[in-house]
């Protein structure tokens, strides 16, 4: 399911909802709060149902909240990516995130996050990165970064992991994301190739498969 489950957070919006039937997901990083909108409405209109802003300063929050408020238009979620401290966190609720991401797994955070009510994705690298995660109540997981551990560390992780579902990010985009997908990933994230305006509907393709 995705998130802690506690007291306070009975009934958390889960990944298995969010990535049903929609492995790709879209990070809008670095950009302004009009192109970010302008992006995720296009890859809204292609079947990408996820989009993720990261927040890594105010004003990356500020852009959030643009795309956040856009989503709800349309009844599509947006989540704040680079989660990492409750400085973030508080940014990422204020702005109406969905759910939250981070690079790597900090106990802390994914607890706040849960109670919050608000599902983590939290970066893993390394099978003991995995089972601290897994220990904490959470099901997805963030293999990153993916292009550099390499399809293989996928297809490896489904012997001991099998259950485990991956979203792979760092390095993806139009021309990878297949070969991570038939590796083991369940979603593919991609991010800084989304400069390139060929790629969305590239992307877009892997729905139609």
């Amino acid at each position: 399911m995705a998130t802690v489950k506690t007291d306070e957070n009975p009934a958390a919006t889960t990944f298995d909802t969010l990535f049903a039937g929609v492995p790709v997901m879209a990070i809008l990083r670095g950009m302004s709060a009009e192109r970010s909108v302008e992006l995720a409405v296009r890859a809204w209109d292609l079947g990408i149902e996820c989009v993720e802003v990261p927040v890594q300063s105010a004003g990356a929050a500020r852009v959030l909240e643009a795309v956040a408020a856009a989503g709800a238009e349309r009844g599509k979620p947006v989540g704040a990516g680079t989660v990492t401290s409750a400085e973030r966190l508080g940014w990422a609720v204020a702005a109406g995130a969905a759910f939250t991401v981070a690079p790597g797994l900090n106990a802390a955070v994914v607890r706040a996050s849960a109670t919050a009510g608000l599902p983590h994705l939290p970066g893993v690298a390394t099978p003991t990165d995995v089972q601290a995660a897994r220990g904490l109540g959470l099901d997805w997981l963030k293999a990153f970064p993916a292009s550099v551990l390499g399809v293989e560390w996928f297809r490896a992780m489904r012997g001991p992991f099998p259950e485990v579902p991956f979203v792979a990010t760092g390095g993806m985009d139009a021309g990878n994301a297949a070969a991570y997908l038939a590796a083991g990933a369940r979603v593919v994230a991609v991010g800084s190739a989304l400069e390139d305006p060929a790629q969305l509907p590239r992307l877009a393709e892997l729905l139609r498969r």
